[in-house]
């Protein structure tokens, strides 16, 4: 039963974390008016696909991330040409569908060779009905069908592109703008959940033990108070208990403990080995009123950023080597490890998790959501939009070698994983 609580916290974690970026960025682009094509969590083949709307919800086979695709930053639409014969279903004086292939097998269709068409301002089509030249207005919303798909045309208000610098800035950073919303939320349930330490306090509590190992052998337990070790009282203080058992590995200690008003003697001996014996500590701890919990939230925000700068200067200056790296299967594995403690230490990771995965969206690097602000921040200042084949190519090259370095440390996960 716990096997299938941490597989579903694992997931839990990694779809709350992306789902929520990606709405971030779904959301703001819906409110400024960008067609969104593609609402999709993972990369690589689609497992699942629904359409609503105007937007086709997926989840893809690698969960390494997802994407909103919005109209005009895709190469995936069809495109017509003048010369091409087409036929068109009108409905109201509009044109509604577009058929690109197996005209003989529509019905209540119009055919004709397009002579001209404006599917992006002035939304007409001017087709050759047997050589009677008929102009004919289009919706805004029609379709495309080719090769058994649809594809929704988006006229230039509703690409990306020919939305105003402000909101095209704001669709970008709204991904990473979640994640920073849904860290503090979860800091602040965490906290709700975990308490915050009784000042001065004497006791110290055992907050979960490590299946397998001592402690769990010997049958400690969460909610235990720890009163005293080989006869040394610990009022309070867990680095005594920590420094004894360190000492005695592979020695039996003689631990005091309180469990329901009982008080019981307990025998641990610390792994020989690694001098551990598999035991979470915490202070005595109190439930917070509403403004401690805020200020507490507050502070972890900050304290957590810092670390994650800081694990970034390491990483820049070689302080990390890329060994130390981690890709979604270790992160995967850290994340049901920490499952197993419970449901508040899963709640600070992915708080921490999303605070990171914001932060680091935010950096200047090609494909992630920081370039992409850049080259917008680029337009602002110049008055003009940066060459979108050039863009398009930093992102490329960006994503590509992402992608490399992604299948680096997922290979270098795979195999810490079968060596240990």
């Amino acid at each position: 039963m716990q096997m299938v609580q941490v597989v579903f916290l694992t997931v839990l974690v990694f779809f709350l974390l992306v789902s929520i970026h990606e709405f971030g960025h779904f959301y703001f682009a819906r409110r400024a008016g960008i067609l969104v094509r593609e609402f999709a969590i993972g990369f690589g083949p689609k497992l699942f696909s629904i359409k609503r709307g105007e937007t086709r919800y997926t989840l893809r086979l690698l969960p390494a991330g997802g994407f909103v695709r919005m109209a005009g930053e895709d190469p995936e639409v069809v495109e017509m040409q003048p010369g091409q014969t087409v036929g068109v279903r009108i409905k109201d004086g509009l044109v509604t569908r577009f058929y690109l292939d197996r005209l003989d097998e529509r019905t209540n269709i119009m055919r004709g060779e397009i002579k001209a068409l404006d599917l992006d301002r002035d939304l007409f089509i001017t087709l050759d009905v047997d050589d009677d030249i008929q102009r004919y207005s289009v919706h805004p919303q029609a379709l495309i069908v080719a090769r058994g798909q649809e594809t929704q045309i988006a006229p230039i208000n509703r690409q990306f592109g020919g939305v105003s610098v402000g909101k095209r800035a704001m669709a970008i950073f709204a991904g990473p703008l979640m994640n920073f919303i849904l860290a503090f939320c979860l800091f602040l349930l965490y906290i709700q959940m975990s308490g915050v330490p009784v000042q001065n306090s004497s006791k110290v509590f055992i907050s979960g033990t490590e299946s397998g190992m001592p402690a769990a052998q010997a049958g400690l337990q969460k909610g235990d108070w720890v009163k005293s070790v080989d006869g040394e009282p610990l009022v309070g203080d867990s680095s005594v208990l920590v420094g004894k058992i360190t000492e005695s590995a592979g020695k039996p200690m003689k631990w005091v403990v309180e469990r329901k008003g009982k008080e019981l003697t307990i025998s641990v001996t610390p792994d020989k080995t690694t001098a551990k014996v598999g035991v979470y500590l915490s202070p005595e701890m109190r439930r917070p009123g509403i403004g401690e919990t805020l200020k507490y939230a507050g502070t972890s925000m900050v304290d957590t950023t810092k670390n994650i700068f800081e694990s970034f200067r390491k990483l820049i200056f070689g302080e990390f080597k890329l060994d130390d790296l981690g890709g979604p299967v270790r992160t995967a594995q850290m994340t049901g490890e920490i499952a197993k403690q419970g449901l508040p230490q899963t709640t600070l990771w992915a708080a921490i998790l999303s605070l990171y995965l914001g932060i680091f969206n935010l950096l200047p690097i090609p494909a992630l959501d920081g370039s992409r602000l850049i080259f917008i921040g680029l337009e602002a200042v110049r008055g003009k939009p940066v060459d979108p084949n050039r863009e398009s190519m930093v992102h490329f090259i960006g994503f590509a070698l992402m992608m490399v370095l992604m299948v680096v440390v997922t290979y270098n996960d795979i195999l810490r994983l079968v060596k240990n």
